[in-house]
C-alpha cells in the first residue's frame, strides 16, 4: 500500500507541473523516474512513449500506466493513472469556474502565450532526446525521416505509419542477424 502511494504522489506531482501534455512531461518523467525513484531505466521509458503514441488516449496517462503496472501491476497502473490526472481535474474545475472572469484578461493572455513558448522548448527537447535513444542506424535515420514526411506532407494515418515501422524494424533486425550468422559461419570456416 505504501509503495502504491508513493507512485501516486509521484505521478500527482508530475501531473501538477507539466504543462502542454505527455511530450513536455518527458523530461520531468525521466528525472523523477529514472534519476530520483531509479525504478526504470531511460530506454524502457522511451519504449513506453513509443508504444503510448500509437496507442489511443492521452500520452501522458498512457505511459504512467505502463509504469505504474512496471511497479506493481494492476492496482499500480492505476496508481499512476489517477495521480497523473488529479491535478489536472483540479486545475481544470478551478480554471473553468474563473476563466469567464478573466479570460480578457492581457495578464492572463500573456502568461498562456509565456507558457506556450516554454512547452515548444520542452516537447523540442523530448524529440531530442527521443532522437538520440531512438535513432541508432541507417534503417532508423531512414524510417525517422520517411515518418516525418508522410505526416507533414500526406494523410496517411498514423496508425498505418507506426503499424508499418514495426515491421520494417522487426525485418530489418531479422536481416542483420541473419546478416550476422552468416558472416560468423564464413569466418569460423
Amino acid at each position: 500500500m505504501k509503495e502504491l502511494l508513493e507512485i501516486y504522489i509521484s505521478f500527482f506531482k508530475m501531473g501538477a507541473v507539466t504543462f502542454g501534455g505527455g511530450y513536455a512531461m518527458l523530461p520531468i518523467l525521466q528525472r523523477e523516474v529514472v534519476e530520483k525513484k531509479q525504478w526504470l531505466e531511460n530506454e524502457k521509458i522511451m519504449d513506453y512513449y513509443a508504444i503510448a503514441q500509437g496507442l489511443p488516449g492521452i500520452i501522458a496517462v498512457n505511459v504512467s500506466v505502463f509504469i505504474g503496472y512496471a511497479r506493481k501491476k494492476l492496482l499500480g497502473g492505476v496508481a499512476a493513472a489517477l495521480g497523473v490526472v488529479s491535478p489536472c481535474i483540479v486545475i481544470i474545475s478551478i480554471i473553468a469556474a474563473c476563466l469567464s472572469n478573466f479570460q480578457d484578461n492581457v495578464y492572463v493572455q500573456h502568461a498562456f502565450a509565456g507558457i506556450s513558448v516554454c512547452v515548444c522548448a520542452l516537447i523540442l527537447n523530448s524529440v531530442l532526446d527521443l532522437a538520440k535513444k531512438g535513432v541508432k542506424d541507417a534503417v532508423g535515420i531512414v524510417l525517422c525521416v520517411v515518418t516525418f514526411l508522410l505526416m507533414e506532407f500526406t494523410s496517411v494515418s498514423p496508425v498505418l505509419i507506426i503499424v508499418s515501422a514495426a515491421l520494417i524494424g522487426i525485418a530489418a533486425k531479422k536481416i542483420m542477424l541473419r546478416k550476422g550468422t552468416e558472416e560468423s559461419e564464413v569466418q569460423s570456416k
